[in-house]
């Protein structure tokens, strides 16, 4: 049957790296890798004594058992709420000095608002997880049919039919699909991302299994490693008809993944509910907060020292006039009623009553506290994230993708950015792979100019380059253009290459690159034409120019591939099938992919790409004849800022193949954990002797506006550091061609590619190497500190550009700090050669020791571990699928709308939320000492001077609607002046002063200045009760109270 056809924008498969081999390295059925299935077999006394979870899944944070205890719980973590709960309960005694229920109704409208919205946001996780627990599946039972069942009613053995477009329950076996080679695509957006269809295969052990009668007679068992949360990796082995079979991610089907272009598939159940990958890899991400939060949370606590100082100077003085009461057998304040029948205003016990007030104190003054400031910040923040995703200035048309604030918790922190870590490929450039040049046998192919070629003879000379005119000219001789292929010359095109000297080298080289490779051919019944579905946009360019070149893969299967190959001889294309024998799959490590096949004529070949790092060592003494010439290309290529790879092959002795492969066979059915390990080191054993046939360069352009962007943000201020994989000939050209270098920039460069470590490495001594490097990184970072003296001087700006062996040693204890003083002197900071763990190792430094807010951005799986160190993480929704953005704070298309995001919404966002919390805290500490300053003037009673309800709608309505509007709506500038005005756009070091914590101090200390400013006393007060006994403590009106005070002063003869 025939299979979808697949566009090229969508070839970027999934590819199953190989994870590192752990510590343990117990063998299965120890810990770690203890788990027994057996399949198909449920009455077997052995399955019957495993206790393996069911498959009910559970998402929800509450239950209705615990769900009122446990959100007060979290409510009640806030200090500034449990403060006003303990107001709550002490109101209900005599010493609160106005009516309980007016302190319990804004709290408990706080505190129900937040609690609603939990329960809303968990009756919908419910009402998912029932939907999920109550989908059906067909279970092959034991009366050996399929019947339908629910999801949580799989058991761990089962065997499972799963259709077209269903998800899977569980995680699976693949054992046969409705393909004949047991081949299933599937989609696993909702694990990863990625909306990239990704290729699964049975072992051909087992792919013949396609109806019940097959089924019925299918017993085996699986050995395999524990429930954990990696996505990518797994160890097991099929004990199947008295043999072993290797397992690998390549035939595991995660729960929640879909099929998708496979009419069927039968699978059995290995892992069940929360022992699924997807559910151990349920976890919250690092929890991010705001440093303008956790400032605000300093100057909560420093109002509470304030509150209690005011509640102790206020009982001390009312202590003192409380013992003073009572003189001359006189009571001086007897409109109190102080007597023995009470201890609040007793002079007998006036230490006590002293301490009574101390708390009614604590209530009464407890308005200098913002109850509503956290739930209006969260308000504000989520109105905000709503004006970020709906920037039109932000959406991409191209990709039909919006900016996306994926969390609200960082919006005023785009505001401080001090530091920018970015990646390159897919972030700065468009991760879209064109075959551009290449070398073989020593001769370069490929004409034109690339971008970053323009730049760096447009630096040499400052003059704008244009390219040849000829190159349209060239573009129409090919026809129409292919994506993924931009190569132009009439020495290869069109079959030419057969007139060529070294047209077998020629020929060898594109066969390799046609069948080097794991990419799946998808035709198109109606036009007959041909797509790829491969692991990497590389990957595919390089497949698309060998089709290009007259090799064409048109069928794979799991034991052929098929190309339809131009005979040098006839000048016609001929079919030709080789057999699939190996796959050395590429990795971080190996840097490298190879395959064995055997040809028409019977001959073994082994066939391998890789980073040039890694090749040039394997090559054998007679396959060196153009190596130099090959490797002077390569250097041109980097300098162009292109990609490269070089190709070799080996033609392999019968004898000493089936050698390997009875030592590779066992290595791979190894029930052991370092499995990896041990075929590893035996495709390192047969990658070598190999024939030097070339290299390939491809070209991944820049993203539209990158050099504007970045250009913008230094001006800004903001240091730019760029971590890439790239070689350091081509990061420091493609710094060039977005500016992040840029002309009269002082280069300091810090390498290890010196002859005498080389050297040392060369000899075996790791550890006179590990010394040495340690001792030249040093040197030359003293070098660098010692020009950034002399560069200062002259106000001559500086760039940095180190390579991945030195970064290592950089990183280092001894002199991390000595590597992070001059990365910080220079204005523009490139990482080359850099891994996933180094980005990660950078941010962490740049963040941790200089205090300094860090965004990083990114686009793949390698950058996550940087997103989630830096403080605000912005992942790129490109071509290498959406791990990064699922791991980011926010997410855009392109590289330039960083931009807008920085310069626009950071500036309003955190003036916005800046000027709001000076405000919260200004009406409060106002209106706080407003209540002090009355006390004092009425010998601090413990009255309060407004009545208790305005007091208590305050906070929560009568000011906080205002703010909420400033924190929304506010621009202090318009977006054009944000990005135009650079005296404006410098925002780390002029705004950053609005919620410093001693500012914050300083507007508290200005606040409380302003609650003294007086209010000129009424001369006709209104008429007073003529009860001279009246109990004030109700006094409903600051002027009344005032003038009652003093007038009954003046009739008790006080002074």
């Amino acid at each position: 049957m025939g299979r979808r056809k697949l566009r090229f924008s969508n070839l970027y498969s999934f590819s199953c790296f190989k994870s590192p081999a752990t510590d343990d390295h117990a063998q299965i059925g120890r810990k770690g890798y203890s788990r027994v299935v057996y399949c198909n077999d449920p009455d077997n006394p052995d399955s019957l004594q495993l206790n393996y979870k069911g498959n009910y899944v559970s998402t929800t944070k509450y239950t209705a058992v615990n769900f009122i205890p446990k959100s007060l719980f979290e409510q009640f973590r806030r200090v500034a709420n449990l403060y006003f709960l303990v107001v709550a309960f002490v109101s209900f005694s005599p010493l609160a000095p106005y009516k309980a229920v007016t302190v319990l109704a804004p709290l408990l409208m706080v505190i129900g608002v937040t609690m609603v919205k939990e329960a809303v946001e968990d009756w919908r996780r419910r009402k998912q997880d029932v939907e999920a627990n109550n989908r059906k599946v067909k279970v092959f039972g034991k009366s050996h049919t399929f019947t339908e069942t629910r999801w949580k009613h799989l058991k761990v053995g089962d065997v499972v039919q799963v259709d077209k477009d269903e998800y899977f329950p569980a995680d699976l076996l693949l054992l046969s699909s409705s393909y004949e080679d047991g081949v299933c695509y599937v989609e696993t957006m909702n694990l990863d991302g990625e909306t990239n269809l990704k290729l699964k295969h049975a072992l051909e052990v087992t792919a013949y299994l396609h109806d019940e009668e097959s089924l019925k007679r299918f017993k085996a068992m699986i050995k395999c490693e524990d429930p954990n949360e990696n996505l990518y990796s797994f160890i097991g082995t099929l004990h199947y008809n008295g043999s072993q079979y290797p397992l690998s991610p390549q035939q595991i089907l995660l729960r929640d993944s879909k099929l998708k272009n496979t009419d069927y598939i039968y699978g059995v159940v290995i892992f069940t509910g929360h022992d699924t990958k997807v559910m151990q890899n349920s976890v919250d991400p690092p929890s991010k907060r705001s440093k303008i939060e956790r400032r605000m949370d300093k100057i909560i606590y420093i109002l509470f020292s304030t509150l209690i100082a005011i509640s102790g100077v206020g009982s001390v003085i009312f202590g003192i006039e409380t013992r003073r009461d009572y003189e001359d057998g006189k009571y001086r304040r007897w409109y109190l009623r102080p007597d023995h029948t009470t201890s609040l205003y007793d002079p007998q016990r006036a230490p006590l009553a002293a301490f009574l007030h101390f708390l009614t104190g604590l209530m009464l003054y407890g308005y200098l506290i913002p109850i509503s400031l956290y739930v209006s910040i969260e308000i504000v923040k989520v109105l905000q994230s709503v004006f970020i995703n709906r920037d039109q200035e932000m959406y991409d048309e191209e990709s039909d993708r919006p900016a996306r604030a994926r969390t609200s918790n960082l919006n005023e922190e785009l505001g401080q950015v001090d530091t920018v870590l970015s990646d390159k490929t897919g972030t700065l450039t468009c991760n879209s792979m064109e075959f551009v040049k290449c070398s073989i046998a020593g001769n370069a192919y490929g004409r034109g100019m690339t971008e970053v070629e323009r730049a760096l003879l447009q630096r040499k000379s400052g003059k704008p380059v244009v390219e040849a005119d000829d190159s349209c000219n060239d573009l129409n001789d090919m026809g129409k253009s292919v994506k993924g292929f931009n190569f132009r010359d009439e020495r290869l095109m069109k079959g030419c290459w057969i007139h060529e000297q070294d047209s077998d080298r020629i020929r060898m080289f594109f066969r390799a690159l046609a069948l080097c490779n794991t990419a799946v051919p998808e035709e198109d019944k109606e036009s007959h034409c041909v797509f790829y579905e491969a692991e990497s946009p590389d990957e595919a360019a390089f497949v698309v120019a060998a089709r290009e070149m007259g090799f064409e893969l048109y069928e794979r299967t799991q034991m052929t591939i098929s190309l339809h190959e131009l005979d040098p001889g006839s000048g016609r294309r001929v079919d030709r099938v080789y057999k699939l024998l190996n796959v050395l799959e590429f990795s971080s490590s190996r840097k490298r992919m190879s395959v064995v096949v055997r040809s028409m004529e019977n001959q073994l070949l082994l066939l391998s790409k890789g980073a040039d790092s890694v090749m040039f060592e394997r090559l054998s003494e007679h396959g060196r004849a153009f190596e130099a010439e090959t490797k002077e290309h390569i250097k041109r290529y980097a300098e162009a800022g292109l990609r490269t790879l070089v190709v070799a092959y080996r033609v392999l002795d019968e004898t000493e193949y089936c050698n390997w492969e009875a030592e590779f066979t066992k290595a791979k059915t190894a029930e052991t954990a370092d499995r990896d390990v041990l075929v590893d080191e035996l495709a390192d054993k047969i990658e070598n002797g190999l024939v030097l046939l070339g290299a390939t360069a491809v070209e991944d352009k820049l993203q539209k506006g990158v050099p504007e962007c970045i250009n913008k943000l230094s001006q800004a201020g903001i240091n730019i550091w760029v971590l890439t994989g790239d070689k350091m000939e081509t990061a420091i050209n493609i710094g060039y061609a977005c500016s992040l270098l840029r002309q009269g920039m002082k280069q300091i460069t810090i390498t290890l590619d010196l002859p005498d470590i080389d050297a040392l490495e060369k000899r075996g001594d790791k550890e006179g190497a590990s010394k040495a490097s340690l001792e030249s990184v040093s040197k030359q970072i003293n070098e660098g500190k010692f020009q950034m003296t002399s560069a200062k001087a002259s106000s001559t700006e500086l760039s940095l550009v180190i390579d991945g062996k030195s970064l290592g040693y950089a990183l280092d204890k001894k002199l991390e700090m000595s590597f992070l003083e001059l990365a910080l002197s220079c204005a523009s900071v490139i990482c080359c050669r850099s891994t996933p763990k180094h980005k990660a190792l950078v941010t962490r430094l740049v963040k941790t020791r200089t205090g300094k807010m860090t965004l990083a951005i990114g686009d793949g799986a390698n950058d996550v571990g940087m997103l989630q160190e830096a403080d605000i993480g912005v992942g790129i929704s490109g071509a290498e699928g959406m791990q990064a953005v699922m791991a980011s704070d926010y997410a855009i298309a392109q590289f330039r709308f960083l931009e807008r995001l920085l310069l626009v919404h950071g500036h309003w966002c955190y003036r916005r939320i800046a000027m709001m919390i000076c405000y919260f805290f200004y009406k409060n500490i106002a209106f706080g000492f407003t209540l002090f300053w009355y006390e004092a003037y009425t010998s601090f009673s413990g009255q309060p001077a407004y009545n208790d309800w305005y007091m208590s709608f305050y906070n929560v309505f009568f000011t906080s609607l205002p703010v909420i509007a400033l924190g929304v709506f506010d621009q202090d500038v318009s977006a054009r002046l944000c990005l135009k005005v650079q005296a404006i756009i410098k925002f780390p070091l002029s705004i950053n002063s609005l919620a410093s914590t001693s500012s914050l101090c300083n507007h508290c200390e200005l606040n409380a200045l302003s609650s003294t400013i007086p209010r000129r006393r009424p001369e006709h007060p209104l008429p007073l009760v003529p009860n001279p006994w009246l109990d004030v403590q109700r006094s409903p009106n600051l002027h009344n109270h005032i003038h009652l005070h003093h007038k009954l002063h003046d009739q008790a003869g006080t002074p």
